[in-house]
């Protein structure tokens, strides 16, 4: 028998956006605007800054392994029970202790094709049969999951809003869609983007459908800006949680990403700044573009995608772009070769993005 299985050789791995230095490295430039991996342009909390540099004298020691401190904090905010949240590294984190816990060998998944590549790593490593539904107008085929259900299904993996594509399943398919599936089958609700999410009108909040079946996915790392300490949350039946914390690694997240992680709650100026930030942001890319004819798709994120007429065209400007000291994001690694993500960034950034674009497209 092979050392590494066959499934595992022929996985390939998640490429990230690249670091500024590496750019700086490559091209010899001083300053680089990066607007290619969703982060928070302002930058972590304030309050969670100072928490961390209080704290940091007791890295010795290791994290409280329930995490009782914030997963208090994030019941009182929710109104849930601390039986109700789980706290992993990044919503990732917990997809891959959900995955352990809960499938079993003849297991089957159930998920929209080229949606969050982190779950499209988990998914492939599983091995487990994954039903790979493609996207129906850059958004999830609900009609067309459910259809898919069958004896074998044990979890429906959704991303609402959708990375990369920014659109998002209204309360009206969410309902249609939940009344064909068993009780039986988990699903994921992933809502790394409902800060920016939760203000349009027909948005399926899950914190209002307590279903036992489902699972909610929350993070730290976009809107309040906690990316590079990996920090995410979950919610569901108390039953799901508690067969989740024997699973997950007893000292995940770590002791500095739980401390910011508080403190990053208490810090609503923060919070807000940030999704005031973003909406105003994305009125400005989508004029720009306008005025530019990039096609785009609105978002409920904290991006904007946008559709070139191929592959190349899409490479050949996120090149150039990048020379211009830039860092977008070509969703081919994603199955969207003709798409370039753009990550909503200070307002200064954003207008060396459109002044870039308006160079190399001559409009």
């Amino acid at each position: 028998m092979p050392l590494v299985p066959k499934n595992i050789k022929e996985l390939t791995p998640y490429k990230p956006g690249k670091p500024i230095k590496e750019v700086q490295r490559e091209l010899g430039l001083d300053k680089i605007y990066k607007l290619a991996s969703n982060e928070n342009p302002l930058g972590p909390s304030p309050l969670a800054i100072q928490a961390i540099e209080k704290n940091l004298s007791s890295s010795h020691r290791y994290p409280d392994a329930s995490g009782f401190e914030l997963r208090m904090k994030l019941a009182e905010k929710f109104n849930v029970k601390l039986d109700n949240v789980v706290i992993g590294a990044g919503s990732e984190g917990i997809m891959g202790t959900i995955m352990r816990t809960f499938l079993l060998s003849e297991d089957e998944i159930i998920t929209a094709a080229n949606s969050f590549i982190g779950f499209t790593v988990l998914a492939r490593a599983s091995r487990r049969k994954v039903h790979w539904i493609p996207m129906k107008n850059h958004g999830y085929d609900l009609e067309a999951m459910a259809d898919c259900v069958n004896e074998y299904t044990k979890i429906i993996y959704i991303a609402n809003p959708d990375n990369p594509m920014g659109t998002y399943i209204t309360m009206k398919e969410f309902d249609e869609f939940y009344a064909h599936v068993p009780e039986r089958v988990l699903i994921i609700l992933d809502e790394a983007y409902f800060e920016f999410a939760q203000y349009l009108d027909d948005y399926p909040d899950s914190m209002y459908y307590r279903y036992d079946n489902v699972i909610t996915l929350r993070t730290f790392s976009k809107a309040y800006g906690l990316a590079g300490l990996r920090i995410g949350y979950g919610f569901a039946h108390d039953q799901l949680i508690t067969n989740l914390m024997k699973v997950k690694p007893p000292f995940e997240p770590s002791s500095i990403a739980q401390i910011a992680g508080y403190a990053a709650l208490e810090d609503s100026e923060h919070l807000d700044k940030t999704v005031k930030l973003v909406h105003e942001e994305l009125k400005y890319f989508y004029q720009a573009l306008n005025q530019l004819s990039i096609h785009y798709l609105h978002s409920s994120a904290n991006f904007v995608t946008t559709i070139w007429e191929s592959i190349h065209q899409a490479g050949s400007v996120c090149q150039k772009v990048l020379e211009k000291g830039i860092i977008l994001r070509h969703l081919e690694p994603f199955g969207w070769p003709n798409c370039i993500r753009i990550s909503i960034g200070l307002h200064k950034e954003n207008e060396q993005c459109i002044d870039a674009l308006r160079t190399i497209l001559r409009r």
